[in-house]
């Protein structure tokens, strides 16, 4: 009988040993003491790297008007959305590159350093563009009919594909009225320096230039890999439907 009991209180102990050793055991199943990065420790350069990663790539930003308001073509509306991308075509963090006035939307190549360049930079640029259209046309309130709507561009290609979009976009979608080697004149095409043939530019060039020069290596040099821009090219889609 003192054997059997000696052996019982045998097992309670080694039961007793067994569960406290699991449990002071450590792995990653949940939060410890002193575990993670330090107050004051330096921040990981991955982070770094991707923040800096955001400005090698232009933009295809697309604004659309709210229904009913006059066409962004109109001549006078022009010249004065002219002059005011002028005075903000390159705010250094942001900077407009080419664009293309439709009558109901506009498409915009851009650059910007980071997402919030690129947002402060829209904001500037849609507020002009609402006060240019109000004055113009006497009126008052809104003008804009939703947030814009931007595409990176990742690679020569969509970038040269995105060049001819925005610059024949008067083309793609009135192939009938709009032949020859005419550059639109509500478009940034008289400023471009990427066409396969010299293009006809309709009347002088009135006002300052309303864009910069490009920065980023793909709108700049990149995109020139797959050939200069036609004037008569025909442009597909690069994402937008508009």
């Amino acid at each position: 009988m003192p054997t059997v009991a000696l052996f019982k209180s045998q097992m309670q102990r080694s039961r007793s040993q067994l569960t406290l050793r699991l449990a002071e055991r450590h792995g990653w199943g949940g939060r410890r003491p002193g575990a993670g990065r330090k107050p004051g420790q330096r921040r990981p350069v991955p982070d770094r790297r991707r923040e800096g990663s955001v400005a090698r790539f232009p933009a295809h930003v697309t604004i659309k008007l709210l229904p009913g308001l006059p066409s962004l073509r109109s001549v006078t509306l022009v010249r004065s959305l002219e002059r005011s991308f002028a005075a903000i075509r390159d705010r250094g963090d942001f900077r407009l590159v080419q664009y293309t006035l439709q009558n109901t939307h506009a498409h915009l190549l851009v650059e910007a350093t980071d997402a919030g360049a690129l947002a402060r930079g829209m904001m500037a640029l849609g507020s002009r563009m609402v006060l240019a259209l109000n004055r113009t046309f006497g009126r008052r309130g809104r003008v804009l009919a939703e947030r814009f709507h931007a595409r990176i561009l990742r690679t020569p290609r969509e970038v040269r594909n995105a060049l001819a979009y925005v610059l024949l976009n008067t083309r793609r979608h009135a192939r009938r009225l709009w032949s020859g080697l005419q550059v639109d004149p509500a478009s940034s095409g008289r400023w471009f320096d990427g066409w396969r043939r010299k293009p006809l530019v309709r009347g002088a060039n009135v006002g300052p230039m309303a864009v910069t020069r490009p920065r980023t290596w793909l709108l700049a040099i990149g995109w020139r890999h797959h050939g200069l821009i036609d004037p008569e090219e025909v442009p597909g889609g690069t994402g937008n439907r508009s």
